[in-house]
């Protein structure tokens, strides 16, 4: 019963961070309405650019520790911030009104990209961080050996604290209710003195910006990410949002949470070699059941 307990306190740790990415990836395609296959990229682009950034510090421009992750974040939001305008800028205006899969296929040639730019700028090595705010915390108390680092707690209650302020935005506030209108009705919206592309461009810098926080969060746990990474993310968290719906941004995140804790669960009882193969069987069968269902009731 300890191992289970451990295994779901550790996915907690890890649905916070899918959760993340379903969230971002909902804000930018419920106004969209086009896949994007770069998000995962982006969430794998700022680790690697924060461990670049920070290993460059302290190795080269002898920081200390602290100063070096200061310098390694601020970067990593500058690359990501002029990325994420530029995308909207260069990518997604001209494509906006074309057919949906142009945008597919810019942002999968832009994933691969951002891929293999960390892959020269790290000249095809990895880096890695030291540990972090290591030390367990026994979260059950003292007598009941189960615990969670430092970080992870910190990751977690991070996490919380965003998806909770952006559903707050989107509930209680005129950039929600803006965000719903657009989504709905872009030219309605057009009409009554909203610029949609405006709104689009801010989404996308949202969505970005959620996305590359989960990136960080994952380099600082686990001291790496590797090139490769951004892709298969950003597959499953398609395949997530696809299953959940695009409409709401924190039931994306609900979804992909479970979908998190379900990964933790599988690696500490099955292999880890198929863990991602059952878990895009699980989402395809979501998938195709959730469709199917709909067709019923449209019968």
């Amino acid at each position: 019963m300890a191992y289970f307990l451990q295994l779901l306190l550790n996915g907690i740790h890890n649905a916070a961070l899918y959760a993340l990415l379903a969230y971002g990836y909902v804000l930018i395609h419920g106004l969209t309405h086009r896949t994007d296959l770069s998000l995962g990229a982006i969430f794998a682009f700022s680790g690697q650019t924060f461990i670049l950034v920070t290993a460059f510090a302290w190795s080269v421009l002898w920081m200390t520790l602290p100063a070096a992750l200061a310098f390694g974040l601020l970067m990593a939001v500058i690359y990501v911030g002029a990325g994420g305008y530029a995308i909207a800028r260069f990518v997604y205006a001209p494509l906006d009104a074309g057919s949906r899969n142009t945008v597919l296929v810019a942002t999968l040639g832009l994933s691969i990209f951002l891929m293999e730019l960390s892959r020269i700028a790290a000249n095809t090595r990895d880096y890695w961080l030291p540990p972090i705010l290591a030390a367990p915390v026994k979260v059950l108390g003292s007598g009941i050996d189960i615990s969670l680092t430092q970080l992870q707690l910190a990751n977690i209650a991070v996490a919380l604290v965003v998806l909770a302020s952006g559903e707050a935005v989107m509930l209680r506030t005129s950039a929600g209710r803006i965000w719903r209108a657009v989504s709905d009705e872009p030219a309605a919206t057009a009409m009554c003195g909203i610029d949609p592309a405006s709104v689009r461009t801010k989404a996308i810098l949202s969505g970005y910006g959620v996305c590359a926080l989960a990136g960080f969060l994952a380099a600082l746990y686990y001291g790496n990410v590797s090139f490769n990474t951004g892709m298969i993310f950003g597959l499953k968290i398609l395949f997530i949002t696809a299953a959940g719906g695009f409409s709401r941004p924190l039931h994306a995140a609900c979804g992909a949470a479970i979908v998190g804790m379900v990964e933790s669960l599988w690696g500490g009882y099955f292999s880890v070699l198929w863990r991602d193969a059952a878990v895009f069987s699980l989402l395809v069968f979501v998938l195709a059941t959730r469709t199917t269902v709909q067709d019923t009731e449209r019968i």
